[in-house]
């Protein structure tokens, strides 16, 4: 049964104004054969409920609706994420999203607002391949060797790629770019095998915090094959890209030769790569409201023997130099070439590949395209048996691309962590092979 003092408790006087409550007493408690009840009225002031315990509904119900309406703009917000920062630009964003906000300690030290230099600049090593075809061959090896060595970077110049097809691969990127959503839409894919991916970030799947690019990857490996699976637009998209990958290949053919001399193995690993595996990544780092909060790409080694990178006349690379981050400066008509994961277990870590990033700026578009080639994706890669002595024993586990391709597909990819995994530690007496570092 209701008692009344009961009712004030939840309701008292100065909350309310009257009350109304309707209800049959126990049986015990029947004075007639009818029923006997109770009867209150019951209506609430605006104000507060005043009293220890109280719940203010109306204020649960406003919270509760402000989480559902975050909520909704958090995943509308990751929807548009997905969609790439090229047509987030396009959308007019003034401030740069939390979602693409690194952490304090790794974003990077941007001067000027818009400023995508570094204080320390650097100048590669610039090859001149020329020299490799004259009794200056041995200089220009040895050059090859020291920057391999030293940087893990380096820029070639004569390198016999034609100066209008490096301009009409640069131009019919940014046309490629430029095109509506909708279009670049059409070749959106998560699936790391297939022959064409257009996609955003570094690894969209698994990054916890976006990088401010977009990218389209194609598979060159091999061309006619893949060729019909590349996008149809602009209209001269796979003859200009086509005509760009056949030059890449060649030119990464002579630089893997020269340096397959300066590391003193037969050069009859050379034909590995005639199948090898080749992926062009044309990059887009749009101009960034908020530069000095985000990177175009964190901080990575390549995973294949060499990549070459045509990058326009914009900065943003940066290589980690003695503990510093320095700025590529870009040479008119160079390519930059670094050594990757797959090189430096090969040479048993005597050509090292070496972490990289790229700044953003709020002024300029950047385009680069890189051209990353290994040995066919089913040739275990090893250190070369060249290299291997008692005195410099075996250093890495032997590897795959299939082995890469399922690691990135798990985890996070960040700086080396790939090339660690595939590190061997010996022991003491050095009866084991390795194991995982």
């Amino acid at each position: 049964m209701l008692s009344l003092e009961w009712v004030f408790l939840l309701f008292p006087p100065s909350s309310v104004s009257s009350l109304y409550i309707s209800l049959p007493l126990p049986a015990p408690l029947l004075l007639t054969q009818t029923s006997l009840f109770l009867s209150f009225s019951l209506l609430f002031t605006p104000l507060p409920l005043p009293f220890m315990g109280a719940i203010d509904v109306a204020a649960i119900a406003k919270t509760e609706g402000e989480s559902m309406v975050k909520r909704e703009e958090e995943r509308m917000g990751e929807a548009e994420y997905m969609k790439g920062v090229r047509h987030l630009c396009d959308t007019g964003v003034t401030k740069v999203p939390s979602r693409y906000i690194l952490p304090a300690p790794d974003r990077p030290h941007i001067v000027r607002c818009g400023d995508s230099t570094s204080s320390h600049n650097l100048k590669l090593p610039i090859i001149d391949l020329s020299l490799l075809h004259t009794p200056k061959r041995a200089m220009a090896l040895e050059a090859l060797s020291m920057a391999c060595k030293e940087y893990g970077f380096f820029q070639v110049v004569n390198h016999g790629i034609p100066c209008e097809v490096i301009e009409d691969m640069t131009d019919v990127s940014k046309r490629f770019f430029g095109m509506p959503y909708d279009e670049r839409e059409k070749y959106m894919s998560s699936d790391l095998r297939s022959p064409v991916r257009y996609g955003t970030s570094f690894n969209q799947i698994k990054d916890r915090v976006f990088c401010w690019r977009d990218f389209l990857k194609l598979n060159c490996q091999p061309l006619e094959s893949v060729l019909p699976f590349w996008p149809s637009s602009p209209a001269d998209m796979r003859e200009k890209t086509s005509a760009y990958a056949n030059g890449m290949k060649s030119l990464f053919k002579e630089l893997m030769s020269a340096i397959l001399e300066s590391l003193g193995v037969s050069i009859k690993v050379l034909s590995e790569f005639d199948n090898g595996s080749h992926l062009m990544v044309v990059n887009c780092f749009p101009p960034c409201p908020e530069p000095n909060l985000t990177l175009g790409m964190p901080p990575h080694s390549d995973y294949g023997f060499l990549t070459l990178l045509l990058q326009d006349q914009v900065a943003g690379l940066q290589v980690q130099y003695n503990n510093e981050w320095v700025t590529i400066e870009p040479v008119p008509g160079a390519f930059v070439v670094n050594i990757g994961d797959h090189l430096e277990i090969f040479s048993n870590g005597i050509y090292k590949s070496i972490l990289h990033r790229v700044l953003v700026n709020s002024l300029q578009n950047r385009i680069s395209i890189a051209s990353l080639h290994s040995m066919p994706v089913e040739k275990v890669i090893s250190p070369a048996a060249e290299l291997v002595s008692e005195s410099s024993p075996k250093r890495y586990m032997d590897t795959d691309f299939s082995t890469f391709l399922n690691y990135i597909s798990s985890t996070e990819f960040k700086k080396k962590n790939f090339l660690e995994s595939r590190k061997l530690t010996r022991t003491m007496d050095q009866t084991t092979e390795g194991q995982l570092c």
